[in-house]
Order: structure tokens, then C-alpha cells, then sequence
């Protein structure tokens, strides 16, 4: 500004920097809200897969696989849970930045108030002065109509002039003096304020980046997870399954033979028994259908070149 003692321009870069220091605080509340519905979530799920029963009466390949799903599903819990405390790191590094860079402002605000308080004072002593020598000068032309009736007075107001003009020329440099220092100060600060914001930005948004990174990484680490459930899907076989039941429960390869007629009342007729025939073990259905999905759903399992990236 052209005004001297103006300090708008001062004011509106520290309202700014203001600004930006809000603005990362948000961000890192916002982490820390993240953090606290990740590490929410990630509790609701292990006490999920722990407590829920989940096909709890399955056998054999299928139960593992469901054993393998439901640990997954507590390792994708426990990452959820190592997620909010990376955020709550992360916050924490935002804090200790935002907090670094006010404490090195503040010295250099500082520096700048008693600059702007001592050029200010020196430009309304400067002021003062100009304004008695002025009025001196005015009381001395005027004296002069009167110089013999004003001899005296106008020797006195003379010396008083001589002396204000001096007083004014010493606060003339004075306040130079001041004022380059002033100017001098006040781009140092600019220059430091500056690179302040330039590094704010700049670790705004790596801060910002490197949060979309871990969240990417989660989901990169859930789908592996998931992927163990897919293959154990994979060795799921139906097949297998009927067996494994089959002999676990069984009770014998031969049906139960019809009841054979014995005549108590009449001895003497029919007293050959009824044979009933050989009985004949049960023969075992056609191979059972392999699972397919449904139109327009995908089938991880078999799609190749499957890429978790």
C-alpha cells in the first residue's frame, strides 16, 4: 500500500496462511473420524466371523472352505483395525506439521508487530514534528508584518523555527531509516511466508495422495484375502462331499430284505417258506452337475490371467 502505516496487505497474507493452517486441521479430523468408523468396522466384523455360526454342520472340503472364509473375513477385520491406526499416525504427522510451522510463523509474526508498532510511532512523531515547524513557519511570516512592534517575539519564534526544522529533518531520516527497515523485514517475511504455504500445499497434498494409497493397498490386501476363498472354493468338490458323508454315516451296502411269510396256522399247507429274492446292493446315481453361475455373473474361479492389481 502506499500508505505508510497500512498493514493490508500484511494482514490478508496472514489471514491466508490462517487459512491453510484451518484447512489441514480439518483434514486431519477427518482422519481421525476415519479412523474411528474403520476401527468400528473392523471390530463388528471379527466379533462377525467369530461369533456368528456360518454352516457350522458342513463337512469336509466345503466346512474348510467356510473355515477359510470366515478367517479371512477376521483377517479382513484386522486390517481395518491396522488401517485406523495408520490414520491416526497419519493425523498425528498433519498435527505436528501444522503445529511446526506456527511456532516458526510466530517468531516472524513478532519481529513484524514490533517493526509495524515502531514505524508507526515514528511516523506519527514525524508527523507531530512537520506540524509544529509548519506552524512555526506560518507564526514567523506572520510576525513579520509586525517586526517592530514584535522584535522579540520574533527573534524567539525564529529560534523556536530553526530548532522544530532540525527536530523535523532528525525524524525525516529517522523514519527513513525505519521505513527501509521496515521494507527490508517485510520481504524477508513475504519470502518466508511463502515458502511456508509452498511447503503446506506440498505436504497437503502427499498427505492427501499417500491416504488414497492406503486405501488402495486395503483393498489391494482385502481382495488377496478373498482370493484364499476363492481357491478355496476352487477345491470345494461335490463329489468329495457325498462320499465323505456317505462314509462317515453309512450302514451297510445291502437294502433291507422283504419279510419272508411263515404259515403258524396250518402246518401241513404251504409248509415250503416263501423265498424272497437276493437282495441286490443300490446302485449310485449318474455323476452329479458341476456348479455353474448364474447369466451375467462372473466366475472368478475360472476366468484366466485373473489379476489382483
Amino acid at each position: 500500500s502506499t500508505d505508510l502505516t497500512s498493514t493490508v496487505g500484511y494482514d490478508s497474507i496472514i489471514q491466508h496462511l490462517n487459512d491453510g493452517r484451518k484447512n489441514c486441521k480439518e483434514f486431519e479430523d477427518f482422519l481421525k473420524e476415519r479412523a474411528i468408523i474403520e476401527e468400528k468396522y473392523g471390530k463388528e466384523l471379527i466379533n462377525l466371523s467369530k461369533k456368528k455360526p456360518c454352516g457350522q454342520t458342513e463337512l469336509n472340503t466345503l466346512k474348510r472352505s467356510l473355515d477359510v472364509f470366515k478367517q479371512q473375513i477376521d483377517n479382513v477385520g484386522q486390517g481395518h483395525i491396522q488401517l485406523a491406526q495408520t490414520l491416526r499416525e497419519e493425523a498425528k504427522k498433519m498435527e505436528d506439521f501444522r503445529e511446526k510451522q506456527k511456532l516458526h510463523r510466530k517468531k516472524i509474526e513478532l519481529i513484524m508487530e514490533a517493526i509495524h508498532k515502531n514505524r508507526n510511532l515514528q511516523y506519527k512523531k514525524t508527523m507531530e514534528v512537520k506540524q509544529t515547524c509548519c506552524f512555526g513557519a506560518l507564526l514567523y511570516l506572520s510576525s513579520l508584518s509586525h517586526f517592530w512592534q514584535l522584535f522579540l517575539k520574533l527573534a524567539q519564534t525564529k529560534s523556536a523555527l530553526e530548532d522544530s526544522d532540525r527536530s523535523y529533518q532528525q525524524s525525516v531520516t529517522t523514519l527513513e531509516k525505519i521505513r527501509e527497515e521496515w521494507q527490508k523485514e517485510h520481504i524477508k517475511a513475504c519470502e518466508f511466508f511463502e515458502t511456508q504455504e509452498c511447503e503446506r500445499i506440498n505436504y497437503f497434498r502427499n498427505a492427501l495422495w499417500l491416504h488414497v494409497n492406503q486405501l488402495s493397498q486395503d483393498c489391494v490386501q482385502n481382495d488377496e484375502k478373498y482370493e484364499e476363498i476363492r481357491k478355496s472354493l476352487e477345491m470345494c468338490s461335490i463329489e468329495k462331499d457325498i462320499d465323505f458323508f456317505v462314509n462317515l454315516r453309512k450302514t451297510g451296502s445291502l437294502a433291507p430284505a422283504p419279510v419272508v411269510y411263515e404259515n403258524y396256522y396250518n402246518t401241513q399247507r404251504n409248509a415250503t417258506p416263501v423265498r424272497s429274492p437276493v437282495p441286490v446292493p443300490i446302485s449310485r446315481r449318474g455323476p452329479l452337475p458341476t456348479p455353474t453361475s448364474a447369466p451375467g455373473e462372473p466366475d472368478y474361479a475360472t476366468v484366466d490371467g485373473y489379476s489382483l492389481i
